[in-house]
């Protein structure tokens, strides 16, 4: 089972003291997996006071090497974790323009945020990036996986577009390590015709292949091992219970690839019932599908330097939420059989 909780935070944290606390209580509430970002692109480090991993530009690309607030960071979380025996799934592209994504390639490279999937000059950029992270950690034990991207989307594009993309990405990590998993980190968007092949779909937003993402052709990529679930219905205008068909929907799908299907984020805004709202999403997990794990978004502590790399949807260490939520889940899942009724 594939426990965890995201912290994106982890290796952008200047202080090791504050990745020593979040680790330490990441251990205690018994996660063996985290998910946090291993990219982190500038294209002007002048103006750059956080950290970052490399620096894309009109003069070149560059990685940083600067131990204050450069690649230094993350390997001083990676190192962290593999003292406590925890794993990372390391996204290495960001969709969204925060920390350095997709838009810091295509205004290096030119085109926009939809031709990145095909600019030569940017997918070379790329995958010098993808070799850098690679090569430095693949013989790390704290390395659970590579995802090719965090949330990717071709907004209005052709599903294609992206399948390709994600074949030939993940083929080309392979290719540098055989050894770990490899995941795309998408969101499990469905098309009108993989949707038609489930239950219980609707003729709306996440069923219309609008973003440009097909969960179903992605996950029958052979260089893809597990599928990416994530679930934000504030943001995509669905009833709260609508959750638990969305998950045994991609359960459904990964039963019939014979692929793991991981629900990789969820999270519930502050100010709601997050016990009562997301608890029925995790029985889902736990108890009517074979669904490997869940991971909530997101992990938070109170940071010794004063750091708030933070959002609303936050659950924070020492509370009921976390103890029922986070503890409570881990022992529940660690007793789950890989059984499927839907």
């Amino acid at each position: 089972m594939y426990q965890g909780t995201n912290a994106w935070w982890l290796g952008h944290l200047k202080s090791n003291q504050d990745v020593d606390l979040a680790v330490d209580q990441i251990a205690a509430t018994g996660y063996k997996v985290v998910r946090a970002w291993g990219f982190g692109t500038t294209n002007d480090e002048s103006n750059e006071y956080d950290v970052y991993y490399q620096v894309l530009n009109s003069s070149g690309q560059y990685f940083n090497y600067n131990p204050t607030n450069g690649i230094a960071r993350l390997d001083y979380a990676i190192a962290a974790a593999q003292k406590k025996g925890i794993q990372l799934i390391l996204p290495l592209l960001n969709n969204f323009d925060d920390l350095g994504g997709i838009n810091t390639y295509t205004n290096a490279y030119g085109g926009d945020h939809n031709s990145f999937y095909t600019n030569t000059r940017a997918q070379t950029a790329y995958r010098n990036y993808i070799r850098f992270i690679v090569n430095r950690y693949k013989s790390s034990p704290a390395i659970f996986s590579w995802e090719l991207c965090n949330e990717p989307r071709c907004s209005g594009c052709s599903s294609s577009i992206i399948t390709k993309w994600a074949s030939d990405t993940s083929a080309y990590i392979k290719s540098l390590d055989p050894n770990h998993m490899v995941s795309l980190g998408d969101e499990g968007w469905l098309t009108s015709t993989s949707a038609s092949t489930v239950q219980n779909y609707e003729q709306s937003y996440a069923y219309t292949g609008y973003e440009g993402v097909d969960f179903q052709k992605n996950l029958a990529i052979p260089t893809l091992d597990y599928g990416t679930v994530h679930m934000y219905f504030d943001q995509w205008g669905y009833n709260y219970s609508w959750g638990s068909t969305w998950i045994a929907q991609h359960n459904a799908i990964g039963k019939a690839l014979n692929k793991p299907v991981l629900l990789e984020e969820y999270a519930v805004p502050e100010g709601m019932d997050r016990i009562a709202t997301a608890g029925p999403w995790q029985d889902t997990v736990l108890r009517q599908t074979s669904v490997a794990g869940d991971m909530m978004w997101q992990f938070g502590t109170r940071f010794p330097s004063g750091a708030l790399p933070l959002d609303n949807y936050v659950v924070f260490w020492n509370t009921t939420e976390l103890a029922v939520l986070g503890a409570q889940h881990v022992r529940d899942m660690a007793a789950k059989r890989a059984v499927a009724t839907l």
